[in-house]
Order: C-alpha cells, then sequence, then structure tokens
C-alpha cells in the first residue's frame, strides 16, 4: 500500500503518541506525510499484498454504483455462502463486522470473571476485557526462549491464577510463532472444564509448517471453544472489515443472535461470492506471500546486531540492537525514507526495541532495508545488496505497488552503485555480502478459459496494445473449482539449529518446541537463515506423536477439496455407500 508523501511527517508523527495502535493510512495521509520526497511505503499493516487480483478490483469498481446505492444482503445470506465456500456449515458459523465486533461480543457474553492470555498479543484480547471490569492474567512469553508458547506451562498457568476463559493466537501477533494443532488439541482437553476457550486463527491461512494447523473441526464438536478468522488480513482489505467465527451450532447461535440482521456491508457481500471464482489466485498469493517471507527474513538476519524471529505469519519479528529506541527508528524512517513500521513498545509483553516488519516483495524491502541500515549505523553498506535481474519475477498484472483500480505502475530502478564501506573507525567490519536466496519463478495465475474476469487487463494513456480492458460483467457467472496439488511445507525447526552468520553481531532467533529447548544461543552462536528437509520433519512428527500424521497423498482422499477448504475433515465425512 502506498500514498503520495507531502507535508510535514515531523508533526505526523505525533498521531504515535498514546495509542496502542497504529494511526491509519488515511490519518496519515490528512497529516500531510513526507517521506523524504518519496511514496510511503507500508511495512505496519499486516495484509496478502498479492489479493484481490487486479481483475477483482476491476469487477469491484465496475460495481461500485450498485455497492454504494443499495442496501446488501442480510448476514445470513452472506454467512451461508462463505459456509459453502469453506465447506462448513452455517449454523456452527457468525460473521461479524471485522473480527473486534466478534470479539466484543464473547467479552461481553461469554466472559464472566477472567481471562488468561499469552503476551504480547494482539492489543483488543487484552484491552476488550479491561474495559468490561475482568481480571485478565497475563502469560508472559519468554524472550529468551524466542517467544515461544509452552503448552505445559501455560496451562499450570491458567489453573494456578483460576482463569475461566484461554485465549491463543495461532501463529501469534507480532511474533508469528505457531503453536502446532497436536498441541492445541491438548490444550483443549486439558482446559475442558473452562468456560471458554478462543484460537484465534486470524494469520493462520498463512503458515505452511502443517498441511492442516487449523482446529475448526475440534470446535465444531466442543461445546467451550471458539475458532475466529479475520477474512480482511487473509485477502488483502482491512477497509471491508468483515471476520468469522466458528463453533459448535449451541455456541455460535449465542453470538449469532445478537449481531444486527445488517451488519455486513455490501463489498463484504461481493467479495465472498467472488471467492469460488478466484480459489486458484488465492492459492498463489500465499505460495508467494511465504517465498517472500523467507527471502525478507534472511536479509533482516543479515543486519548487524538484529535478532530475528522466525514466523508463520505474513509479518516478521524482530530486535534492534541493543540500546536501540524503537520508536527513534521509527521517526527517522518515517520522515527519512518514507516507510511506516510498527514500533511494539506499547503492546503489553513487548517494548520499544522490537517490531513487526510485515512481508512484501522485494523492490519495497530493499528501500526497508536501506533505511535501517542508514538509521542503525549511518550508512546503506549493511543493506543485503541483491541485483534486480536476481528478483524472483512476480506474475502478470501484480506489482509491489498499484495505482487506481490495481493498474500496475512501473518500478523505479534503484541504484546501490553509491554504498560504500563506512569511513567510521568505530563502526563494525561486515563480511562479504553473499548472495540471498532466489526462488524459483511461479506461474502467473490462469483465468478460466471464456471468464472475461480471469486476466483483467486495464487501458489508459500510453498503455501497451496488450493491455486492453476487457468490460467485466455486471453479474458474477457460476463460479469454478481448482483443486492446487499440496504443497510441502517450507521450514519448521523440530530443534533449534544454527549456522555462522554474514555479519558480526548477527543471529537467528530459534523456534523451540516446548520444554525441548535448553536455553537460547550464546552470543557467538549466529544464524541467518533455516532449512529443513520435509521427509526429516515428517520423521520427526511421527516419532514425537502417538498419532501418525497423513502423508501428503492422504491429505485429500477425494481429491475433492477445494482450495479454501483448509480445515480436516473426520473420517467419517469421507466414507461411502461401499465403506460403512
Amino acid at each position: 500500500m502506498t500514498v503520495a508523501a507531502v507535508g510535514n511527517t515531523g508533526d505526523a508523527t505525533q498521531l504515535f503518541r498514546g495509542t496502542a495502535h497504529s494511526p491509519s493510512f488515511s490519518a496519515l495521509n490528512r497529516a500531510g506525510v513526507t517521506g523524504g520526497g518519496q511514496e510511503l511505503v507500508d511495512f505496519c499493516i499486516p495484509c496478502n499484498p498479492y489479493f484481490p487480483t487486479p481483475a477483482m478490483f476491476a469487477v469491484m469498481a465496475v460495481r461500485l454504483r450498485d455497492i454504494l446505492t443499495y442496501y446488501p444482503s442480510s448476514a445470513e445470506t452472506i454467512t451461508a455462502e462463505l459456509a459453502d465456500v469453506l465447506g462448513l456449515q452455517p449454523q456452527t458459523m457468525a460473521m461479524g463486522n471485522g473480527s473486534t465486533e466478534l470479539i466484543t461480543w464473547i467479552d461481553h457474553l461469554l466472559v464472566k470473571e477472567s481471562l488468561a492470555v499469552p503476551i504480547p498479543t494482539f492489543g483488543r484480547w487484552t484491552d476488550q476485557p479491561m474495559e468490561t471490569g475482568k481480571r485478565v492474567d497475563l502469560f508472559q512469553l519468554p524472550e529468551m526462549s524466542g517467544f515461544a508458547l509452552d503448552p505445559n506451562a501455560f496451562v499450570n498457568f491458567v489453573r494456578s491464577r483460576g482463569s475461566r476463559v484461554a485465549v491463543i493466537c495461532n501463529p501469534n501477533n507480532p511474533d508469528g510463532g505457531l503453536v502446532s494443532r497436536q498441541a492445541l488439541i491438548g490444550i483443549m482437553d486439558a482446559l475442558a472444564d473452562l468456560d471458554l476457550i478462543v484460537i484465534d486463527e486470524s494469520f493462520l491461512e498463512f503458515a505452511d509448517a502443517e498441511a492442516y494447523p487449523s482446529v475448526v473441526d475440534e470446535a465444531i464438536l466442543r461445546p467451550n471453544v471458539i475458532v475466529l478468522r479475520s477474512l480482511g488480513k487473509n485477502f488483502g482489505l482491512h477497509g471491508v472489515r468483515f471476520g468469522y467465527l466458528v463453533a459448535n451450532p449451541s455456541l455460535a447461535v449465542r453470538i449469532r443472535s445478537r449481531l444486527p440482521k445488517w451488519n455486513l456491508n455490501s463489498f463484504a457481500e461481493v467479495i465472498v461470492f467472488m471467492l469460488k471464482r478466484y480459489r486458484q489466485e488465492y492459492v498463489e498469493s500465499l505460495r508467494m506471500l511465504s517465498r517472500d517471507r523467507q527471502q525478507m527474513t534472511t536479509q533482516l538476519a543479515g543486519l548487524p546486531g538484529m535478532t530475528v524471529y522466525p514466523s508463520q505469519g505474513n509479518f516478521v519479528f524482530v530486535k534492534l540492537p541493543a540500546g536501540t529506541d524503537g520508536g527513534w527508528v521509527r521517526d527517522q524512517l518515517l520522515s527519512q525514507h518514507g516507510v511506516l513500521v510498527r514500533e511494539c513498545g506499547n503492546k503489553l509483553g513487548s517494548s520499544s526495541q522490537f517490531m513487526r516488519l510485515v512481508v512484501r516483495s522485494q523492490p519495497d524491502v530493499q528501500r526497508l532495508l536501506t533505511g535501517l541500515s542508514t538509521v542503525l549505523y549511518g550508512t546503506s553498506f549493511y543493506a543485503p545488496q541483491i541485483g534486480w535481474d536476481q528478483q524472483p519475477p512476480l506474475p502478470p498484472g501484480y506489482a509491489g505497488s498499484m495505482g487506481p483500480l490495481g493498474v500496475t505502475s512501473q518500478a523505479q530502478s534503484l541504484d546501490y552503485s553509491y554504498q560504500q564501506p563506512p569511513q567510521l573507525p568505530a563502526a563494525p567490519v561486515a563480511l562479504e555480502p553473499q548472495p540471498m536466496y532466489s526462488a524459483p519463478a511461479l506461474p502467473a495465475p490462469q483465468g478460466v478459459s471464456g471468464d472475461p474476469y480471469g486476466q483483467a487487463s486495464f487501458a489508459g494513456a500510453g498503455a501497451p496494445p496488450e493491455y486492453v480492458q476487457q468490460q467485466p460483467l455486471a453479474e458474477l457467472s457460476p463460479a469454478y473449482v481448482a483443486t492446487p496439488p499440496v504443497q510441502p511445507p517450507l521450514y519448521q525447526a523440530p530443534q533449534p539449529r544454527t549456522v555462522q552468520g554474514q555479519g558480526p553481531l548477527t543471529q537467528m532467533a530459534p523456534q523451540p518446541q516446548g520444554a525441548q529447548y535448553q536455553g537460547a544461543p550464546t552470543p557467538m552462536e549466529r544464524t541467518q537463515t533455516m532449512t529443513y528437509d520435509p521427509a526429516e520433519l515428517r520423521a520427526a512428527a511421527a516419532a514425537a506423536a502417538p498419532v501418525v500424521p497423513l502423508s501428503e497423498q492422504d491429505d485429500d482422499p477425494t481429491g475433492q477439496t477445494p482450495a479454501l477448504q483448509r480445515y480436516p475433515r473426520p473420517a467419517a465425512y469421507l466414507q461411502d455407500d461401499s465403506m460403512a
């Protein structure tokens, strides 16, 4: 997301003061933000930069008049369509005007006395109960363990405090730590007598460590479990404000009955009814973002003194070098480089030395790295220098920044020839930068044959002949179902591992596995990247868990699971008459 930067950025930085959240993009725009004469690049709001596609924006643009003029359908109608897309039953769901609306109703209706939550985490899970006078029991995630949640320690904490509600964000925001499905089921079993257990899976679509990490199927069967999802984060549409929860029908109806009949807007309705058509494009967007996350993590770890925590979200959690004030770094990045970041000093359980950086494509990441290197060390020398010829190409229609209706603006070439080694005597000496990881090019998302929405293009002044816009239809035609191939996990660390980094003081935080983790790495242990063999991971999981996980061939025995249905299906659902 970019916005023209004009005005006085120094005054705009006051918008960050005295708030538990970052200012909105509109607020920064109204304040007249300048980024050193550059457009503002957003590393603050965690969304999907590759979805919706330009073709989807074109459909919404054509239908804009109707969307703004007429009432939407009832929430019941929209929920039924989303349930069909996800392979769920409508009576197990409730849709809200953003996940925050659902959190508010969960607090008012189901949280009676106290709530336990690991921190740092999403602020509404701590702020909302406090605002209504509930006791909030804060379980500090240990920095020395890479902010990993120890399931046994958390269960013991809930018992010792007498908490009646437990909340776990998975992956957690802001560190991106993921709790395995089996571990979450163990927590739910151990806390089966609680009034309520909430598993916030708002960022789970970006995780690739497990084929089926969700516990939605368990929530439907249990009387005290709610799974929360945020569609805005998955689909890159925070402004639409829509999310949903899944629970046992008797629990879901308590929330659904309190929601207004027209609590969802027309934009949300149009997008929900478009999802079936763009399944494959959505899956491609998750693959591209996973690739970008790996490369961005490696590059950040190359900055001296920077600690980078492995993430399964669409963001990366970092700790700045010792003695660095994150608020000052944030302000300098905004005013000098036009880079907006999330400094986490106002998050409970964190400090101003930590930042959450959203995953973006390489042109934007290069600007972030150059800005961090300049602000932290007084030189851009430490920014990993990756040539444009090494960048993995994006499919047609995608770009780091988009103009109106998703029209791709030609990326400006950056000149790194000015970068020279620092001349300061006290500056650390960096090793020769090594070539970064380069992912293979992904195939361009293909539209359906004869589908005017599949590959939209745009006509304008100076547009090439092949960019002739094909007018989308006013109504959507019947949807198609695309089943992508099962993608193996990119990486997951069963045990902490370390390798030598590029520069002095460079380290990569470990990703421990509960009680198996024995301690943080010594100052001499430095890690830049982690690579693991999927076969080795499956063997380790089989040895650790009593239940043998499904193989890649058994993830979908019917071969008919749509792309968006990422939930495991009980074996009984797969039986036919011949198997009975």
